[in-house]
């Protein structure tokens, strides 16, 4: 897999990972009972987007080399399963 090829998966895997974890341990202003005016209940109360952007880093690289474990160590793809309609 080229290095080009690896990116633009790391990319991709990022951003499905960030989507996942956004919402782990967010607590709505309505939660801490400090709805500011103006804003909706629903809103965070507290954000870092550099703590969820480090997060989604780590667990995007520890997926990526699962991904490569898989298809470039052990030769895992496609091609391995059996077809799933017969007489193709």
């Amino acid at each position: 897999m080229g290095i080009v090829t690896t990116l633009a998966f790391y990319f991709v895997i990022w951003w499905t990972v960030l989507f996942a974890i956004l919402p782990i341990g967010m607590r709505s202003q309505i939660d801490e009972d400090d709805v500011i005016l103006g804003t909706a209940h629903s809103a965070p109360a507290r954000f870092s987007f550099a703590r969820k952007a480090a997060w989604t880093t780590l667990v995007s690289a520890i997926v990526l080399g699962l991904f490569f474990l898989v298809t470039e160590v052990l030769g895992i793809g496609p091609d391995s399963f059996p077809h799933m309609i017969p007489g193709t």
